[in-house]
Protein backbone atom coordinates (compact mmCIF):
# COMPACT_ATOMS: atom_id res chain seq x y z
CA UNK A 1 0.00 0.00 0.00
CA UNK A 2 3.11 2.70 0.80
CA UNK A 3 4.35 1.84 -2.96
CA UNK A 4 0.90 2.62 -4.50
CA UNK A 5 0.46 5.58 -2.39
CA UNK A 6 3.96 6.88 -3.23
CA UNK A 7 3.39 5.65 -6.86
CA UNK A 8 0.79 7.94 -6.97
CA UNK A 9 2.03 11.12 -5.39
CA UNK A 10 3.89 11.48 -8.84
CA UNK A 11 0.42 12.22 -10.05
CA UNK A 12 -0.32 15.86 -10.12
CA UNK A 13 -4.55 16.49 -9.88
CA UNK A 14 -4.28 17.90 -13.40
CA UNK A 15 -2.49 14.56 -14.60
CA UNK A 16 -5.27 12.61 -12.91
CA UNK A 17 -8.10 14.91 -14.67
CA UNK A 18 -5.89 14.13 -18.19
CA UNK A 19 -5.90 10.28 -17.00
CA UNK A 20 -9.68 10.03 -16.28
CA UNK A 21 -10.78 12.16 -19.21
CA UNK A 22 -8.51 10.10 -22.21
CA UNK A 23 -9.88 6.54 -20.38
CA UNK A 24 -13.71 8.07 -20.86
CA UNK A 25 -12.99 9.34 -24.24
CA UNK A 26 -11.96 5.95 -25.17
CA UNK A 27 -14.55 4.07 -23.80
CA UNK A 28 -17.08 6.84 -24.42
CA UNK A 29 -15.64 6.33 -28.74
CA UNK A 30 -15.97 2.29 -28.65
CA UNK A 31 -19.66 2.12 -29.32
CA UNK A 32 -19.15 4.85 -32.19
CA UNK A 33 -15.90 3.55 -34.01
CA UNK A 34 -16.97 -0.44 -33.54
CA UNK A 35 -19.87 -0.75 -35.77
CA UNK A 36 -17.85 1.37 -38.71
CA UNK A 37 -15.03 -0.98 -38.50
CA UNK A 38 -17.15 -3.96 -38.56
CA UNK A 39 -18.34 -2.62 -42.31
CA UNK A 40 -14.63 -3.18 -43.17
CA UNK A 41 -13.75 -5.90 -41.10
CA UNK A 42 -16.76 -7.98 -41.59
CA UNK A 43 -16.45 -9.60 -45.01
CA UNK A 44 -13.06 -10.28 -44.16
CA UNK A 45 -13.55 -12.18 -41.24
CA UNK A 46 -12.01 -10.19 -38.73
CA UNK A 47 -13.19 -9.14 -35.07
CA UNK A 48 -14.16 -5.61 -35.80
CA UNK A 49 -12.19 -4.34 -32.66
CA UNK A 50 -8.61 -5.13 -34.51
CA UNK A 51 -9.42 -2.21 -36.67
CA UNK A 52 -11.81 -0.18 -34.24
CA UNK A 53 -8.83 -0.24 -31.76
CA UNK A 54 -6.04 1.36 -33.04
CA UNK A 55 -8.58 4.41 -32.53
CA UNK A 56 -10.37 3.43 -28.86
CA UNK A 57 -6.28 2.78 -28.08
CA UNK A 58 -4.99 6.23 -29.46
CA UNK A 59 -6.30 7.63 -26.37
CA UNK A 60 -3.89 5.25 -23.93
CA UNK A 61 -0.84 6.86 -26.10
CA UNK A 62 -2.22 10.57 -26.22
CA UNK A 63 -2.97 10.11 -22.53
CA UNK A 64 0.74 8.85 -22.05
CA UNK A 65 1.94 11.34 -24.42
CA UNK A 66 0.01 14.40 -22.35
CA UNK A 67 0.56 13.42 -18.93
CA UNK A 68 4.75 12.29 -19.41
CA UNK A 69 5.03 10.13 -16.51
CA UNK A 70 5.78 6.55 -16.24
CA UNK A 71 2.02 4.12 -15.58
CA UNK A 72 0.25 6.77 -16.87
CA UNK A 73 -0.98 4.41 -19.35
CA UNK A 74 -1.97 1.95 -17.27
CA UNK A 75 -3.84 3.81 -15.28
CA UNK A 76 -5.82 5.19 -17.87
CA UNK A 77 -6.47 1.62 -19.10
CA UNK A 78 -7.59 0.86 -15.26
CA UNK A 79 -9.96 3.77 -15.38
CA UNK A 80 -11.21 2.23 -18.31
CA UNK A 81 -11.54 -1.73 -17.28
CA UNK A 82 -13.14 -0.69 -13.89
CA UNK A 83 -15.42 1.87 -16.07
CA UNK A 84 -16.00 -1.46 -18.09
CA UNK A 85 -16.87 -4.02 -15.81
CA UNK A 86 -18.98 -1.16 -13.13
CA UNK A 87 -21.03 -0.29 -16.25
CA UNK A 88 -21.75 -3.26 -17.95
CA UNK A 89 -22.80 -1.81 -21.15
CA UNK A 90 -19.85 -1.14 -23.16
CA UNK A 91 -17.98 -4.69 -22.59
CA UNK A 92 -19.80 -8.55 -23.36
CA UNK A 93 -15.95 -10.25 -21.96
CA UNK A 94 -17.42 -9.82 -18.10
CA UNK A 95 -14.58 -9.96 -15.56
CA UNK A 96 -12.38 -11.38 -18.32
CA UNK A 97 -12.84 -7.29 -19.37
CA UNK A 98 -10.26 -6.23 -16.69
CA UNK A 99 -7.50 -8.46 -17.93
CA UNK A 100 -8.05 -7.65 -21.61
CA UNK A 101 -8.18 -3.81 -21.19
CA UNK A 102 -5.51 -3.52 -18.79
CA UNK A 103 -2.84 -5.05 -21.04
CA UNK A 104 -2.93 -2.16 -23.53
CA UNK A 105 -1.41 0.41 -20.97
CA UNK A 106 0.76 -1.96 -19.51
CA UNK A 107 2.43 -2.90 -23.05
CA UNK A 108 2.79 1.02 -23.84
CA UNK A 109 3.75 1.97 -19.89
CA UNK A 110 6.30 -1.60 -20.57
CA UNK A 111 7.27 0.10 -24.24
CA UNK A 112 8.07 3.49 -23.03
CA UNK A 113 10.38 2.35 -20.04
CA UNK A 114 12.34 0.12 -22.29
CA UNK A 115 13.28 2.54 -25.21
CA UNK A 116 13.73 5.52 -22.39
CA UNK A 117 10.25 7.62 -24.20
CA UNK A 118 7.31 8.84 -22.68
CA UNK A 119 5.18 9.49 -25.67
CA UNK A 120 7.22 12.25 -26.88
CA UNK A 121 7.76 11.38 -30.28
CA UNK A 122 6.19 10.24 -33.92
CA UNK A 123 8.33 7.15 -33.16
CA UNK A 124 7.66 5.97 -29.59
CA UNK A 125 3.83 7.18 -30.07
CA UNK A 126 3.48 5.09 -33.21
CA UNK A 127 5.23 1.99 -31.92
CA UNK A 128 3.27 2.33 -28.44
CA UNK A 129 -0.25 2.70 -30.61
CA UNK A 130 1.00 -0.49 -32.58
CA UNK A 131 1.78 -2.49 -29.34
CA UNK A 132 -1.30 -1.57 -27.27
CA UNK A 133 -3.35 -2.87 -30.46
CA UNK A 134 -1.68 -5.82 -30.93
CA UNK A 135 -1.65 -7.03 -27.19
CA UNK A 136 -5.19 -6.44 -26.59
CA UNK A 137 -6.49 -8.29 -30.05
CA UNK A 138 -3.82 -10.98 -28.93
CA UNK A 139 -5.10 -11.39 -25.67
CA UNK A 140 -8.80 -11.20 -27.00
CA UNK A 141 -8.27 -13.55 -29.36
CA UNK A 142 -6.54 -16.13 -26.87
CA UNK A 143 -9.52 -15.45 -24.53
CA UNK A 144 -12.22 -15.80 -26.95
CA UNK A 145 -11.69 -15.78 -30.63
CA UNK A 146 -9.37 -18.62 -30.88
CA UNK A 147 -8.69 -17.61 -34.29
CA UNK A 148 -6.10 -20.33 -36.37
CA UNK A 149 -3.27 -19.08 -37.29
CA UNK A 150 -3.71 -17.21 -41.02
CA UNK A 151 -6.79 -15.22 -39.92
CA UNK A 152 -4.73 -14.82 -36.54
CA UNK A 153 -1.92 -13.10 -38.35
CA UNK A 154 -4.32 -11.20 -40.72
CA UNK A 155 -5.80 -9.66 -37.50
CA UNK A 156 -2.36 -8.89 -35.75
CA UNK A 157 -1.44 -7.19 -39.18
CA UNK A 158 -4.53 -5.35 -39.21
CA UNK A 159 -4.01 -4.55 -35.41
CA UNK A 160 -0.56 -2.82 -36.42
CA UNK A 161 -1.89 -0.91 -39.22
CA UNK A 162 -4.68 0.90 -36.75
CA UNK A 163 -2.67 0.89 -34.22
CA UNK A 164 -0.16 2.56 -35.56
CA UNK A 165 -2.47 5.40 -37.19
CA UNK A 166 -3.91 5.50 -33.77
CA UNK A 167 -0.22 6.33 -32.65
CA UNK A 168 0.28 9.18 -35.29
CA UNK A 169 -2.97 10.90 -34.56
CA UNK A 170 -1.89 10.81 -30.92
CA UNK A 171 1.50 12.25 -31.53
CA UNK A 172 -0.29 14.93 -33.26
CA UNK A 173 -2.27 16.20 -30.72
CA UNK A 174 -0.10 16.30 -27.97
CA UNK A 175 2.10 17.92 -30.03
CA UNK A 176 -0.43 20.69 -30.71
CA UNK A 177 -1.50 21.14 -27.04
CA UNK A 178 2.50 21.35 -26.04
CA UNK A 179 2.97 23.73 -28.58
CA UNK A 180 -0.29 26.07 -27.36
CA UNK A 181 1.21 25.34 -23.87
CA UNK A 182 -2.30 24.33 -23.24
CA UNK A 183 -2.13 22.60 -19.63
CA UNK A 184 1.07 21.97 -17.27
CA UNK A 185 2.48 20.00 -20.27
CA UNK A 186 6.41 19.18 -20.33
CA UNK A 187 7.59 21.37 -23.43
Amino acid sequence: MVAFRKFMSGFSMFDLVVIAMMAAIGIAIKPVVVPLAHIITGPLYIPGGVIAGGFYMMWIVMGAGLVGKRGAATLISVVQAIMVISLGIFGTHGIMSFFTYILPGLSVDLLLFLIRHRGCCLGCCFAAGIVSNISGTFLVNLVFFRLPLIPLLLSLSSAALSGGVGGIIAFNVVKQFKKLNLGNFEA
